[in-house]
């Protein structure tokens, strides 16, 4: 599998939109990796996961085939992971799609996310955006990927998750917005006996601001990195990555990166791409 990382910052970007912070100042001074549109991914340029609202903008810089992906995973209600009025543009005269294109796009999330797609979609794009529900701790197949939507520690009232996502013999923990796991999770991943290939764990916090719920900072995923070995579930080919920076924690990419290579951990970018 292939991950790419087309949005890496937290809800307010980085440089955050209105904000004259050190941070902000030094993002925009310095360019490159250290600018950050808000969180989206996408493995094997096939499974998109979250909708932002730097969807179009992501689409455009990265060459997306935007009209032939199928699925879209959503990890939870907030604004920056789901901007569900964008679904509307597929509908009818807003998209001509050709005989490659896929009939229509299918998107997955708990009861909350879908239902703010369904309501975004009523009457404009409903034959092309289609939508299913996730039980916790079910396993599912979308388009080929065994998919498991397990316990995410944040806003309760978004109905958040984090996604546990397998395909030929490799699996992604993919665990953005969480704080350290809630036990229902490390319960279900230790009865199934799962070992992970590759571990996204939510940065928010970043070096300096270190949140352990709702969020993370690196002191928190450092934790969480030595508990997934512990508990069997990782090993040493286990590749760690940091990702969804927040301002807050200060420091750029150009910072945090090479201190947490020395830890073991990459640090995510905009664009960058990871094969497992």
């Amino acid at each position: 599998m292939k991950i790419k990382y087309l949005g890496t910052a937290a809800a307010e970007g980085w440089p955050a939109l209105f904000c004259t912070c050190e941070a902000c100042k030094l993002a925009r001074e310095k360019g490159g990796r250290n600018i950050r549109t808000r969180s989206q991914s996408i493995i094997d340029d096939r499974l998109l996961i979250d909708f932002s609202a730097d969807t179009y903008w992501h689409f455009i810089k990265n060459e997306l085939p935007m009209d032939r992906i199928r699925a879209c995973l959503i990890t939870h209600a907030h604004e920056d992971h789901l901007y569900p009025e964008d679904f509307c543009n597929r509908r009818q005269y807003f998209a001509y799609l050709d005989g490659e294109s896929a009939e229509y796009l299918t998107v997955y999330g708990t009861e909350k996310p879908v239902q703010m797609v369904r309501r975004a979609t009523e009457g404009c794009a409903a034959d092309r955006i289609h939508t299913q529900v996730l039980e916790r701790f079910k396993t599912v197949n979308v388009e080929g990927y065994e998919v498991t939507a397990i316990d995410a520690d944040h806003d309760p009232h978004a109905d958040s998750v984090i996604y546990i996502i397998a395909r030929g013999g490799k699996t992604i923990l993919y665990a953005h917005d969480t704080g350290i796991f809630p036990d229902s999770d490390w319960e279900y991943m230790i009865a199934r006996g799962l070992r992970f290939d590759y571990v996204s764990l939510d940065c928010t916090g970043g070096l300096y601001a270190q949140y352990e719920h709702g969020h993370m900072g690196t002191d928190a995923c450092e934790k969480m990195r030595l508990k997934l070995l512990a508990a069997g579930l990782a090993d040493e080919r286990t590749v760690f990555c940091l990702n969804h920076f927040s301002h807050n924690g200060r420091a750029i990419y150009d910072e945090i990166a090479p201190k947490m290579a020395e830890k073991g951990f990459l640090v995510s970018y905009d664009g960058m791409e990871v094969e497992i």
